[in-house]
C-alpha cells in the first residue's frame, strides 16, 4: 500500500526539474472534504467554527434577497424593446431553466460538502488547488464590485425618492472634485459601512433584517402585478395586440433576450456560501436553493407578462419601464411605490453581495492560500469579524470613489465560472472522485502502523490463498457443474486481474472524456461566438466540437458511475438528476455566456487572474495547508483516525 505526498520539493535541495515538477503537482493537489475527522484534527478548529443557525426560510431570505436587484424595474423595458418583445415573460422562463441546471449542480455539492467557501470549497475538493484558487480569486472580484456597484446605485433611486436627483442633502449627495474629474459617492460608502456593521453582528442577525427589506420588495412586485394585471383587464391588455404578433423579433430574439435576462437570476450561490451555518445541510440547502430560484423566476416572468402587456413593447421606457407604463394609464403616483421596491432590492442585494466575501477569504485562509488573518471568527457572534470589515472598507472605498459601472461586466465572469466548475465538479464527483484524500503530516505514525498492519493482512492473505476454495456450483441434484476452484488458480486470478485492470480504465476513460467534453463545449462556443470566423471554418469548428461533445455525452452515459459516490462526503443528501446530460448542459451554457461577455471585459479580468496567480506563485503555494500533507487511500482514512485516537488515549 503506498502512502505518498504531495510532491512539493523541499526547501533543503532537491534540482530545478524536481522543483518544477513539485510546483506543478502543487496545482491538482485536492483537499478533503471537510468531516467530524478533519475538523478534530486541528488544533485550533473550535476557534474557526461559524454559527448553526440557519433553517430553510432564512436560506429563502437569502437567496431571494440577493437575486432580485432593482435590475428587474430596468430590465423589462431594455430586453422587450431590443429582443423579445411580447415573449418577455418566455425569455425569462428559458433563462430561469438555464439558471435551474446550475442550481442542481450546487443543491449536490453543497449537501454533500456543507462548508464556507461555495464553488471555491468543491473545486478544491473534486479539481484541485490552483483551480480553486482562481475560482476562490475571481468570485472576490465579483462581490467586491458587485457590492460596490450596487451601492452606488441606491443614491439616485433615494434621491428620486425626495423629488429630484439632486434632492438628497448635501452631505449624501454625490460630488465631483474639481481637477480629478472623480465623482465620489458618500451615500454608497455609509450605506457599504451600515451593512458591513450589520453583518458583523450576527449571521441569524443580519438575515432577520434582509428578510424584512426583501418582503418589502416583494410586496412592492406584487402590487406590479395585481395592480398592474388589473389595469391591463380593463384596458385590454393593448401590448398584446399587435400585429408583428408575439414574436416581432423571432425565435433568435427571444433566445437572445434569455441570455440577457439570464443574469437577472445570478445570486441564489450565495445561499451555498453559507453552507456551514445551516442547522440541516443535507435537507435545507437543497430546499433552500430550490425555492428561491423558483420564487425569483415566478416574480419575473408574473411582473414582465403584464408590463408588455400594459404598454407596447416598442413605446417603453428603457429607463424607468415599469413606473411609465402605470404613468400612461393614469396612475402617476405607482412611481414612489415602485421606487421604494428598487430601494428595497439594492439594499438586499448589496447584503447579499457583501455577506458571502469573508466567508470565501475564511475558507482559503483556513486551506493557507491566504493569511491567518482571514480566518479569525469572533467568538461571541460566530461571524468572521476581521474578514467582513475588510471586505466592507475595500468594497466602501470603491463604492465612494469609483464609477464602477464599466467593470459591472466582471462582476459576470467570476459567477459563470464558478457556475461551470461546480457543473465540473459534479461530473468528477459521480464518475472519478478522488481515491487519495490528504492526512495532516502529524498521523504518520498512525498511517505507518496501519499501512504495517494491512501490509501484514496482506501477506496472511497471499499464504492462505492455495488453502480457500470456491464452493462448487451445483444443480438441482447436488451434482457439481463446475467442481472446487482454488482462489489461487489460474482462472479465478485471471478473472481479478480483468476486473481489477476494467475498473481502473474505467476511472481513465471516465476522466479523459470530461477533459474532451470540456475541449467540445469550448470549441461549439467559440465558433457560435467569433464574429469574423468565416462559414467554412465555423462549420468545420462546430463540427469538431459537436464530435466531441456528443461523443463525450454517449461514453458517460453508457459507463457505470464510481461505486465511491455514494460514500463520498456528507451522504443523504440531494442528488443531482439527469447525470451527464444536465452538467454538461450547463457547461454549454455558461461557456457560451463567458465567451460573449466582450473582449475588454476579458481584458480586465485576465489583469486581475495575473495577479492572483502570482500572489498564489508567492504565497499561496507555499503556505497550503496541503504542502506536508501525506495522501491515502480514502478507504483507510477511517482507520487511521481511530488509530491515531487510540494511541493518544493509551
Amino acid at each position: 500500500m503506498g502512502f505518498v505526498g504531495d510532491g512539493s520539493c523541499s526547501s533543503s535541495g532537491g534540482d530545478k526539474g524536481g522543483c518544477f515538477i513539485g510546483g506543478m503537482k502543487s496545482l491538482v493537489r485536492r483537499k478533503q472534504v471537510d468531516s467530524a475527522n478533519s475538523k478534530s484534527s486541528s488544533a485550533s478548529g473550535s476557534s474557526h467554527q461559524l454559527a448553526k443557525a440557519l433553517t430553510i426560510p432564512h436560506l429563502i431570505t437569502i437567496g431571494v434577497g440577493s437575486t432580485i436587484g432593482a435590475g428587474v424595474y430596468i430590465l423589462v423595458g431594455t430586453v422587450a424593446r431590443e429582443h423579445s418583445g411580447p415573449a418577455l415573460t418566455i425569455s425569462f422562463l428559458i433563462a430561469g431553466i438555464a439558471a435551474a441546471l446550475s442550481a442542481f449542480c450546487y443543491a449536490e455539492l453543497a449537501s454533500r460538502c456543507p462548508s464556507a467557501g461555495s464553488a471555491y470549497h468543491y473545486s478544491y475538493i473534486c479539481v484541485g488547488e490552483g483551480v480553486a484558487w482562481l475560482i476562490g480569486w475571481a468570485l472576490v472580484l465579483e462581490y467586491t464590485i458587485g457590492g460596490s456597484a450596487v451601492a452606488r446605485g441606491i443614491s439616485p433611486n433615494l434621491a428620486m425618492l425626495f423629488g429630484s436627483p439632486d434632492s438628497l442633502p448635501s452631505f449624501l449627495a454625490r460630488h465631483t472634485i474639481p481637477g480629478l474629474n472623480v465623482t465620489v459617492d458618500p451615500c454608497a460608502a455609509i450605506l457599504v459601512f451600515l451593512v458591513t456593521g450589520l453583518l458583523c453582528v450576527g449571521i441569524k442577525e443580519s438575515t432577520m433584517v434582509q428578510g424584512f427589506v426583501t418582503s418589502v420588495n416583494v410586496c412592492v412586485m406584487a402590487f406590479v402585478i395585481i395592480a398592474g394585471g388589473y389595469l391591463g383587464y380593463k384596458a385590454g391588455w393593448p401590448g398584446y395586440e399587435l400585429p408583428v404578433g408575439y414574436f416581432p423579433y423571432g425565435v433568435d430574439g427571444m433566445l437572445a433576450g434569455a441570455s440577457t435576462v439570464f443574469f437577472a437570476y445570478i445570486g441564489f450561490d450565495s445561499v451555498a456560501s453559507t453552507a456551514e451555518e445551516v442547522k440541516n445541510p443535507q435537507r435545507d440547502l437543497p430546499m433552500g436553493i430550490g425555492f428561491a430560484l423558483s420564487i425569483c423566476c415566478s416574480l419575473y416572468m408574473l411582473v414582465s407578462a403584464v408590463i408588455v402587456g400594459l404598454v407596447p413593447y416598442y413605446a417603453m421606457d428603457p429607463d424607468t419601464p415599469i413606473s411609465s407604463a402605470f404613468a400612461s394609464h393614469g396612475i402617476n403616483w405607482a412611481a414612489y411605490i415602485i421606487t421604494i421596491g428598487a430601494c428595497t432590492s439594492l439594499c438586499s442585494t448589496l447584503m447579499g453581495s457583501i455577506m458571502p466575501q469573508p466567508r470565501i477569504l475564511m475558507a482559503m485562509a483556513r486551506d493557507g492560500l491566504l493569511p491567518s488573518f482571514f480566518s479569525d471568527v469572533n467568538k461571541r457572534t460566530q461571524v468572521p469579524v476581521k474578514g467582513t470589515i475588510a471586505t466592507g472598507l475595500l468594497s466602501g472605498t470603491l463604492a465612494f470613489f469609483m464609477n464602477v459601472e464599466q467593470l459591472s461586466g466582471m462582476v459576470s465572469v467570476g459567477t459563470l465560472l464558478a457556475f461551470t466548475m461546480v457543473a465540473i465538479s459534479v461530473l468528477i464527483l459521480r464518475y472519478v472522485p478522488p481515491d487519495e484524500v490528504p492526512v495532516p503530516s502529524s498521523y504518520q505514525e498512525a498511517i505507518d502502523s496501519v499501512s504495517l498492519r494491512r501490509s501484514s493482512c496482506s501477506s496472511s492473505s497471499d499464504m492462505d490463498v492455495e488453502k480457500t476454495k470456491i464452493p462448487a456450483v451445483t444443480s438441482g441434484d447436488s451434482t457439481p457443474l463446475l467442481g472446487e476452484i482454488s482462489v489461487g488458480h489460474p482462472l479465478a486470478e485471471k478473472a481479478a486481474a480483468k476486473l481489477s485492470y476494467l475498473v481502473s480504465q474505467r476511472r481513465k476513460v471516465a476522466g479523459w472524456t470530461i477533459l474532451f467534453i470540456c475541449i467540445g463545449v469550448c470549441i461549439v462556443t467559440s465558433a457560435a461566438s467569433i464574429v469574423n470566423l468565416s462559414n467554412p471554418a465555423r462549420y468545420a469548428l462546430s463540427g469538431i466540437g459537436g464530435l466531441l461533445l456528443i461523443s463525450g455525452l454517449i461514453v458517460l452515459t453508457c459507463i457505470d458511475q464510481d461505486d465511491a459516490r455514494h460514500s463520498f462526503g456528507h451522504t443523504g443528501g440531494f442528488t443531482c438528476p439527469f447525470v451527464p446530460l444536465l452538467p454538461i448542459a450547463c457547461i454549454l451554457i455558461n461557456v457560451y455566456l463567458l465567451i460573449n461577455l466582450g473582449g475588454e471585459t476579458w481584458a480586465r479580468v485576465s489583469i486581475w487572474l495575473v495577479i492572483g496567480t502570482c500572489i498564489y506563485a508567492l504565497y499561496g503555494r507555499t503556505h497550503s495547508s496541503l504542502k506536508t500533507a501525506v495522501y491515502v487511500p480514502s478507504t483507510h482514512v477511517d482507520e487511521i483516525y481511530e488509530t491515531s485516537a487510540i494511541s493518544l488515549a493509551c
